[in-house]
């Protein structure tokens, strides 16, 4: 078996760093196959970079950019078709707004087109006569104030104005309106809703009809944030589905749950599932209670003898220990806090299956709550950091600005940090769910997914320590501090080392791991892996890890602290060949 040294055998001429570097983030080994390179020999982002993480695959919509859009498809159709804007309208609404489909169906066969959308092959006009009956009301009514879909039959102004109400009124149903003639299936266009609809009722009809075009559209969906208005237009299949919408949230596209890289969808399905779901509780009552013999109620036991009572009617006075009937214990099987017969029956197994029940329940009630309880704080964490972000923006950059004597845009890099703290608090959170469903046969995978989770969580809380303590310090000044700028140099190579990290973070997460061996043991599967993965490579074969890396237990045993120092201005973690700090420049003494 490999030594620990060779834990970490790597080319002398690489000086790779501890976080990784955006686009390095899967580099080639020399063996050719794929690793996850934690690694960057430049901290600063390159312009390609920056150009890389700003790409989106979707587009936010406002109510007026939907309604433009809305306009510009059905002027489209209109155009190529000959038809009237009224009737593209309905056409694709027909087709769930997709302007290829409609133009593909209606030169296939236009008259099956027109048969179901409700477009008779020509207008038929209502007869001229001074006065026309009523299809509804029966009554006879001038000329003038009949109307009549493309079909011909008449109704008067009223009973249109109570029909196309009522329809409106029912939801969106109205915008496949048809003729009132029960016989016939002559749509009613946008254009019959305005001519003839009360002023509350054509801002309804417009309202479903925007809503509409965004909710049968494939492309496009509402932003699930509360009390938001804005819509996300997608590119469907190309890549992540992580939305940012305008109002701050962000959401996955394919779930619409919270935005949850790098967990699958499934995942968080049944990660949501878990915790709302009663399977839990009946854990807790299965690890910490026991049925009472006469009545089934369960029992907590939390302090006192064995000499239980159940609450009335019950009354039934039995053993803790061995659940029988009080009455048949006493001095001779052991007083209050013992029973023999419980101890003999036990040695004889006859306890055997409900002990090991018992005690499985309480193992996955335990390691439920391990998870869900950093879960849910890393949840918190980046509720509060929202808040520290938003009142930052409100005043104490302004403030900050006065006592530095410095303008707010050069002040951007600690919004930005903080920005970073709220993402990355989203992520760690994520991990743990992604923890809990990780198989348990997968030792090796399950070793190297806590030191990479353990480093992570080290390295934010650096970045989130620095934000928050030290720059209330510049903000408790009376006068503009002489080391302000190296506060600026360590924060922004914290924020930077930190997002590079959790980059590569993600991508690992999102492939599954892949290069780490099936290894159920501590072989040199899972160590020349982490060293692989991790990029650390220095000329004496030691990985180089933050002091906080040692959470991670078993995993970074192989760390040598003579092979690495620690940047004093942005405590970033340099090998021991390089003479300045790769995050922030500061020289090394």
């Amino acid at each position: 078996m490999d030594s620990e040294d060779d834990m970490h055998d790597a080319n002398d001429s690489a000086d790779d760093d501890f976080y990784s570097g955006g686009e390095a983030g899967l580099a080639a080994s020399d063996d050719g196959d794929a690793d996850y390179d934690f690694a960057d020999h430049d901290s600063d982002d390159s312009p390609e970079l920056l150009s890389h993480r700003q790409q989106q695959n979707y587009c936010i919509l406002s109510e007026a950019g939907i309604k433009q859009r809305q306009e510009d498809d059905i002027n489209r159709v209109s155009t190529v078709l000959s038809i009237s804007k009224s009737e593209a309208c309905v056409l694709l609404r027909s087709y769930n707004w997709s302007v290829s489909k409609v133009h593909d169906e209606w030169f296939v066969d236009e008259e099956r087109v027109r048969k179901v959308v409700g477009f008779p092959e020509k207008r038929i006009e209502m007869p001229n006569d001074r006065e026309l009956a009523c299809g509804i009301c029966f009554e006879n009514c001038p000329h003038a104030s009949m109307s009549a879909a493309a079909c011909g039959h008449p109704f008067c102004s009223v009973c249109w104005r109570g029909y196309i109400s009522t329809a409106i009124n029912d939801g969106p149903g109205c915008l496949m309106l048809r003729c009132p003639d029960p016989s016939c299936a002559a749509a009613v266009g946008q254009d019959m809703i305005n001519s003839l609809a009360n002023e509350e009722d054509k801002e309804k009809y417009g309202r479903y009809l925007r809503r509409s075009y965004i909710e049968d559209n494939r492309k496009t969906k509402w932003c699930p944030a509360p009390g938001c208005e804005y819509a996300v237009e997608f590119v469907v299949g190309s890549g992540s589905y992580d939305v940012n919408c305008n109002c701050s949230y962000g959401f996955c596209w394919n779930c619409t749950e919270e935005a949850h890289r790098p967990v699958d969808c499934a995942t968080v399905s049944k990660w949501i599932l878990k915790n709302s779901a009663e399977s839990e509780n009946m854990n807790w009552i299965l690890a910490n209670s026991k049925p009472c013999p006469k009545c089934k109620r369960p029992i907590e036991k939390n302090q006192g003898c064995m000499h239980i009572t159940c609450t009335p009617p019950c009354k039934f006075e039995f053993c803790w220990l061995c659940l029988g009937s009080w009455s048949e214990h006493g001095e001779r099987t052991g007083g209050f806090y013992a029973c023999n017969r419980y101890e003999a029956a036990r040695q004889e197994g006859a306890y055997d299956e409900s002990e090991r029940r018992r005690e499985m329940a309480k193992n996955s009630l335990e390691r439920y709550t391990h998870y869900y309880e950093r879960w849910a704080a890393n949840q918190s964490s980046r509720q509060k950091a929202l808040g520290d972000l938003q009142s930052l923006q409100n005043d104490k950059l302004e403030k900050l600005s006065d006592i530095q004597s410095q303008p707010e845009s050069q002040l951007k890099f600690i919004i930005e940090a903080w920005l970073q703290i709220v993402e990355c608090r989203r992520v760690l959170k994520w991990t743990y769910a992604y923890g809990y469903y990780l198989p348990e046969h997968e030792h090796a995978k399950r070793q190297f997914f806590e030191y990479l989770q353990g480093e992570a969580e080290s390295g934010l809380e650096r970045l989130h320590q620095c934000a928050e303590k030290e720059l209330q310090i510049y903000l408790e000044a009376e006068s503009p501090s002489k080391d302000f700028n190296d506060f600026r140099t360590k924060l922004a190579g914290l924020t930077s080392v930190t997002r590079n990290y959790f980059e590569n973070l993600v991508r690992a997460l999102e492939t599954g791991l892949n290069d780490v061996g099936p290894s159920t043991s501590q072989s040199t599967g899972i160590k020349n892996t982490t060293s692989k993965s991790l990029g650390g490579k220095s000329k004496s074969g030691k990985n180089r890890a933050s002091a906080a890396g040692s959470k991670s237990g078993s995993s970074s045993r192989g760390v040598d602290d003579s092979n690495i120092w620690t940047c004093d201005q942005c405590t970033y973690v340099n090998p021991r060949s390089a003479k300045a700090c790769q995050a922030c420049d500061h020289q090394h003494r």
